[in-house]
């Protein structure tokens, strides 16, 4: 087909649309029905639902539960952060983004189908399935985020940032629904127990990542050509990100703001992956089902973020975005201090409302922030980007350790929420040092 001119309203919408397609993963897998199956897994507990023992044997060694799927999470994205600047090179030269979007959506796709047959008796296979889908889910997004500035003029990006992380709340959501029906109510679907349509659910998030994201591919243009595929290509990929690093030494709103970035996401994304494991083992459900409850406060979660991703736009639009982003990470901080005394569900429940509506204001402007601040008319979007989420996946990294560390040490995860106040401090003083011409 003819390919649509950037701004157009067709364009956008197929571009924002893959977050709906991708965030099913983000949603079942790192955050709500994935946690909860491996905390059945691994967690033995008594008839009062008191923990007799949490650890997991693997590799000739006993891990703490927590411990193991953190460290291995952490090894995923140290994976991601040595592959995305690579692969973001290469994409802009040989100008292809569009095949990489589709290899990594794939192999993440193919991998959550892959975890129907998790099992500790085959705990290699099985975490290589969740270590693939994470490398495929985050290594997809260094280029679609790249698109945004192909596809969106600046004072279009905010507002499409915001409706396509809005379209990824609402479609994971609704598949979660129907996972949950499917898991909760299994007799009516003439299953024995919640086990079957817990995997089964692994497969409908395959199955729908690559479905849905047809309609992205359909419309987004193939990258920005450059030359053939050849023997010297991924030379020339180390050679981009060269230029562009040595480019961003000139651009001190850029390099501030990739410093200031790098700390802050490091807590956020960690805490947003973290949180239905402390919910598993920090909370005191009583006579309330821990699942539903869990399952509950995530749906609140991504329901309230959508909220949060339209108000932060407004007030972005009103304020500038690095103000608002001070804010939000002010919030975080109290959030922070609040959780580390949450003992109840409904304080949960609470916590988990506030941290929605920040969650998905600090994911949308921190992406179109960046976007906003890349030089003018810049080609290498992809490599430029790579810079971006090879800071969010070190941090993530660093967190991720930080919190297996921690838990393996203490038992409890708690301390790991305490310690992660230290990053969003640190970070809202970076945003204070970014130059005053930048809203």
């Amino acid at each position: 087909m003819q390919q649509l001119p950037k701004g157009d309203k067709k364009l956008l919408n197929a571009w924002a649309f893959y977050d709906w397609a991708n965030s099913v993963y983000n949603l079942t897998i790192s955050s709500a029905i994935f946690p909860i199956f491996w905390g059945v897994l691994t967690i033995v507990r008594d008839d009062d639902g008191k923990i007799l023992s949490d650890t997991v044997h693997f590799m000739g060694i006993d891990f703490n539960n927590d411990s193991l799927i953190s460290y291995v999470t952490a090894c995923a994205f140290i994976v991601v952060s040595v592959l995305s600047p690579l692969l973001s090179g290469i994409a802009d030269y040989v100008g292809n983004k569009k095949n990489f979007l589709k290899f990594f959506c794939y192999l993440g796709a193919i991998s959550c189908i892959g975890l129907y047959w998790f099992s500790l008796d085959n705990l290699w296979f099985s975490l290589l399935c969740y270590f693939l889908g994470l490398i495929g889910f985050w290594c997809s997004l260094v280029f679609y985020n790249s698109y945004l500035p192909d596809i969106a003029f600046p004072a279009q990006q905010d507002a499409i940032s915001a409706k396509g992380y809005s379209l990824g709340y609402i479609g994971s959501v609704i598949l979660l629904i129907i996972n949950l029906v499917m898991i909760l109510k299994f007799e009516w679907f003439g299953f024995k127990s919640a086990d079957m349509p817990t995997r089964l659910s692994f497969i409908m998030v395959g199955v729908w990542w690559i479905g849905f994201s047809q309609y992205t591919y359909y419309y987004l243009p193939k990258g920005n050509k450059k030359d053939n595929l050849t023997k010297a290509v991924i030379f020339n990929g180390f050679k981009e990100l060269k230029l562009i690093w040595s480019s961003m030494q000139h651009n001190v709103r850029l390099k501030r703001y990739l410093y200031a970035f790098f700390v802050y996401s490091m807590a956020v994304q960690t805490i947003m992956l973290i949180a239905t494991y402390f919910g598993i083992e920090e909370l005191d459900w009583g006579d309330q089902d821990a699942k539903t409850g869990l399952i509950i406060s995530i749906l609140l979660i991504q329901l309230v973020a959508v909220l949060g991703a339209f108000l932060t736009s407004k007030a972005s639009n009103k304020y500038g975005n690095i103000k608002t982003l001070i804010v939000i990470n002010s919030i975080w901080i109290c959030i922070c201090i609040f959780a580390y005394t949450v003992t109840t569900p409904y304080e949960f429940y609470g916590t988990a409302a506030v941290v929605g509506l920040v969650m998905g204001g600090i994911q949308s402007l921190s992406r179109s922030t960046y976007s906003k601040l890349l030089p003018e008319n810049a080609v290498d979007t992809a490599s430029y980007f790579s810079f971006y989420d090879v800071s969010e996946k070190i941090g993530i990294v660093i967190g991720m350790f930080s919190y297996g560390i921690i838990a393996q040490l203490t038992g409890s995860v708690r301390y790991a929420i305490l310690f992660f106040i230290l990053f969003f401090v640190v970070g809202v003083l970076l945003l204070f040092k970014i130059p005053k011409d930048v809203k």
